[in-house]
């Protein structure tokens, strides 16, 4: 595991490129306030924004990296082809229309958002983002809600010559849902695992192990899951729109949890908060 020092220290990808290892999360903020409340990520220092075609509000992230002050090169700014766009053509579309709309050259990862569509629809959009990578339009690519099963397809895809290596699968997960098998067969080849919904909507901020933790770093139950996350070796996702939460999500750096501390989050229990295309689709 990379020494975890703040949220711009970072993770080696298959592509070669590097991931900050915390980013922010803009799933749900509306596109008017997106733009500010990703110049506070940044002001804070975080260097990493999570968006997606489905989150409506590519533009304002690209915005926000455009009026930062900030070099380009610089910041890791990802999307995500949503499930109305599988399938190469309607990837390809999909890619040309996201730089356009987030006014951007290029992303430095770009994912697709679950495994809809079937296999060809799920092959094809896998070469619509290869060749995009080779293109320059995009630096990293990856998948996100991939089953085991999705997983083993495009492995055997790209071992058929389909092309790049998976840089990243990104997946809910928290304590409360840590997708065991699924993170360790990404981590055996090398595949940067992300964490969306790190904090799980909030839904487990009241439980008790989190409180007991916490007050033993004088840390919140929000920052201790958050760092469960790193500590697990994922790069979490945390979102939120209010400036004081968005600086306490990234202090998360000067504390330690124990090896007992992780043994008691290990819930052992598989409670998604969201979707979950791992298993609702072959």
């Amino acid at each position: 595991m990379a020494v975890l020092q703040g949220p711009r220290s970072t993770y080696r990808m298959n592509s070669g490129h590097e991931i900050p290892i915390l980013g922010y999360g803009v799933y749900m903020i509306p596109s008017s306030k997106t733009e500010q409340s990703t110049l506070e990520a940044f002001g804070i220092g975080y260097r990493h924004v999570d968006s997606a075609i489905m989150y409506r509000n590519e533009r304002p992230c690209g915005r926000a990296i455009q009026n930062s002050g900030i070099d380009r090169s610089q910041v890791f700014f990802t999307t995500k082809i949503p499930p109305e766009s599988m399938g190469y053509e309607r990837t390809k579309r999909a890619i040309d229309s996201s730089l356009k709309e987030a006014e951007q050259e290029y992303f430095d990862l770009i994912l697709i958002h679950a495994p809809y569509g079937g296999k060809q629809a799920r092959l094809g959009s896998w070469r619509a983002l290869v060749e995009a990578q080779q293109a320059g339009k995009t630096r990293s690519i990856g998948v996100s809600n991939y089953g085991i099963h999705h997983l083993e397809e495009l492995e055997q895809y790209i071992k058929e010559g389909g092309g790049s290596a998976i840089d990243v699968g990104q997946y809910e997960l928290h304590p409360w849902l840590d997708r065991t098998e699924i993170t360790e067969w990404l981590k055996r080849r090398n595949i940067v695992v992300e964490a969306y919904s790190p904090l799980a909507h909030g839904y487990r901020i009241t439980e008790a192990v989190l409180s007991t933790i916490g007050k033993k770093y004088n840390k919140s139950p929000a920052q201790v899951m958050i760092r469960w996350s790193l500590q697990k070796g994922f790069v979490p996702l945390p979102k939120s729109g209010t400036p004081s939460r968005i600086q306490e999500n990234a202090e998360v750096f000067d504390f330690e949890l124990s090896e007992e501390d992780m043994k008691s989050l290990n819930t052992g229990e598989y409670d998604p908060t969201d979707w979950d295309p791992t298993v609702d689709y072959d």
